[in-house]
């Protein structure tokens, strides 16, 4: 019940943002073109923001378990291929594939992955949660462009140059390198005994964290003025083939790989992280990175909801089966 409870509060505040954000426009006080201006001022600014402290924050890089690590980076990969032709056979409209493929495999891993993790198995579980985004973070974001790249609708050429162009380009992308980048700086620093950290210039620390802390409220905000329940009927199909990818048979491919293949090498905390990685829903992220590179955004916001709603569920009973299994 406890799984249940905590899985329903890391849910609950995303839902009041969004049907925030839709009363908001119900009343005239915010629109459809301020939301997607919003959008990509998220994308543009304030997640790049957010990320690069998240990286930064992170202690102990070389503590990973490479193991561990290459399980994750190689499911991501299966599970994108996987994905390429299930996409190309489910969605109605070429539009709608660049937002399905990104529901398939990017979670909310950030956002709710992490303190998920830290619920579940505590320090240690967060410990090892948080490390992992070092590796999950740009993986994440450099498949979503790929993904986006190949499904492109504005009659652009894709080739390994266009799909390396927008990876560079991404600012998400570039906002995690430059976290690593100030990682091994800082690891320098440490080697040398110089105690100066980017921490230490308080007033640009200060103004990163402002910029980090408005990237979700603001992403929720406008995803909510831009939801449209009429939107559902038309998407209904790719709608629930999405939500049941991300929150359901995905977790249980990757989930149920790890127990089957190495229950006897990863622990609880391993597990809570698995669960983070994997169960948690569609990524806001995904809903301004869509309408920049040209994909259904409309479709990417229904499923960052639905998703959501679903997880619920599904994080509460991936939990209780774990923990009935012994791993919790």
């Amino acid at each position: 019940m406890d799984s249940l409870i905590f899985s329903l509060n890391a849910v609950a505040p995303i839902i009041l943002l969004v049907a925030l954000g839709y009363m908001l426009k119900k009343i005239g006080w915010m629109t459809v073109d301020f939301a997607k201006k919003t959008h990509k001022l998220v994308f543009h600014v304030f997640l790049p923001a957010m990320l690069f402290l998240n990286v930064y924050k992170i202690e102990h890089l070389g503590s990973m378990d490479p193991t561990y690590i290459i399980y994750v980076v190689v499911v991501l990969l299966l599970v994108f291929l996987l994905g390429l032709p299930l996409v190309l056979a489910v969605a109605r409209k070429p539009a709608y594939r660049g937002a399905l493929m990104q529901a398939i495999f990017r979670s909310n891993y950030a956002l709710i992955g992490i303190p998920l993790a830290s619920s579940l198995f505590g320090e240690e579980g967060v410990t090892v949660a948080t490390l992992l985004s070092a590796v999950s973070v740009p993986a994440l974001n450099v498949l979503a462009v790929i993904a986006l790249t190949i499904f492109r609708t504005d009659g652009g050429k894709v080739n390994a140059k266009s799909i390396l162009l927008g990876i560079v380009q991404n600012p998400l992308i570039v906002s995690v390198l430059a976290g690593l980048c100030t990682l091994g700086i800082r690891a320098l620093f440490v080697q040398g005994g110089i105690s100066f950290r980017l921490s230490d210039i308080e007033p640009l620390y200060k103004a990163l964290s402002y910029l980090s802390n408005l990237a979700t409220p603001l992403a929720l905000l406008a995803l909510g003025a831009q939801f449209e329940f009429s939107a559902v009927a038309a998407l209904r199909r790719e709608i629930l083939f999405g939500t049941l990818m991300r929150t359901v048979l995905v977790p249980l491919f990757a989930i149920g790989g790890a127990w089957l293949l190495f229950a006897d090498r990863f622990g609880g905390a391993h597990f809570a992280a698995f669960i983070a990685m994997f169960a948690t829903p569609v990524s806001i992220s995904s809903v301004p990175m869509a309408q920049e590179m040209k994909a259904d955004a409309t479709l990417a916001g229904q499923l960052v909801v639905w998703s959501t709603l679903t997880s619920a569920l599904t994080i509460f009973l991936f939990t209780f089966f774990l923990r009935l299994g012994g791993i919790f």
